[in-house]
């Protein structure tokens, strides 16, 4: 009886693993459904039919109690991530005194994304309408997030 309550426990333990820490079909859920197999395969071989009708019951119910419980929004806060970042790490090139029409070089290729130097900075910058080459002069036509959008200097 040891056993099989230990297989059980374990088979419960298993798949709150799986809902929670892994999701989908992966150790946990394989571990899980063995260890509920060998609980039921015991229990016919060892108890007879009626105990092995009963711990199949049994295994079902706990799957259910330990599902409900995994998917309970409160067990989620408790392993979410709580802390909100309130600063950007990145500059945005406005920041930088960068302007709509400003002149710039082409660092390297833009296709359409690329690196321009502007001011004495490099920045991240995207071309809207063509490829640029290496070392082609640039003017700022606006800004997407935290990219330049340049166009070729004709």
């Amino acid at each position: 009886m040891f056993w099989i309550v230990l297989l059980l426990v374990l088979g419960a333990l298993f798949l709150m693993a799986e809902l929670v820490l892994l999701p989908g079909v992966s150790v946990g859920g394989i571990l899980a459904l063995a260890c509920d197999a060998a609980a039921a395969y015991f229990a016919f071989v060892w108890y007879g039919t009626t105990a092995g009708w009963i711990t199949i019951g049994v295994i079902f119910a706990v799957a259910i109690v330990v599902t409900i419980f995994s998917l309970r929004a409160k067990t989620w806060q408790r392993l979410s991530l709580r802390q909100q970042i309130t600063s950007s790490s990145m500059d945005t090139p406005q920041e930088h005194d960068v302007k709509v029409g400003d002149r710039g070089v082409a660092v390297t290729r833009l296709a359409p994304m690329g690196k321009v130097e502007i001011n004495g900075r490099t920045y991240e910058a995207k071309s809207a309408t063509e490829l640029i080459d290496q070392q082609s002069e640039v003017e700022v036509t606006g800004f997407e997030n935290f990219n330049v959008l340049v166009k070729k200097v004709k």
